[in-house]
């Protein structure tokens, strides 16, 4: 289990214990698309679905998503967020709607499950709000990009 924070030395499940940690400023960057039918994308840029404003409510979801990120993953710890940005961009020459989420805090431990979990749930209500008309969208390429802050210090995704 050597390197798996989340095992304890018997290989048991276990929440790490972030109290010695020095409080640094986190930031985190994920991403995401959803792929569907050009009808479906069409319908959301021209905002006339009759479930209402898919991006905007997607936007939310995803920031609440970023919020009860703990209480989705059972050893994340709850973390107090200072920023969450989600951008949604739909990207009509590949049929899809694009997801970039920032995540901030000060804490004791970082916030890539929370932009994780932001993009992944915003991608999830734009599937929920189109299913009707479009049960073949795909959610893909859903993934850190960076992230700063910590001991570890900083990481970016090579291109």
């Amino acid at each position: 289990m050597s390197g798996l924070t989340h095992f304890n030395a018997s290989g048991e499940a276990h929440m790490v214990d972030v109290g010695e940690k020095a409080e640094t400023q986190r930031e985190a960057v994920a991403e995401g698309r959803i792929f569907m039918e050009p009808s479906t994308l069409e319908r959301i840029m021209q905002g006339d679905h009759k479930k209402g404003d898919v991006l905007g409510i997607a936007r939310v979801a995803g920031i609440m998503g970023a919020k009860r990120t703990s209480d989705l993953v059972p050893l994340c710890h709850p973390i107090m967020l200072t920023n969450v940005e989600l951008e949604l961009t739909a990207e009509p020459e590949k049929n899809a709607v694009h997801c970039l989420v920032k995540v901030r805090c000060k804490g004791q431990t970082g916030v890539e499950m929370e932009a994780l979990t932001a993009v992944q749930v915003a991608l999830l209500v734009i599937y929920d709000m189109c299913k009707a008309v479009d049960r073949g969208m795909v959610m893909d390429g859903i993934g850190l990009l960076a992230k700063s802050g910590g001991k570890s210090g900083t990481w970016q995704r090579d291109a």
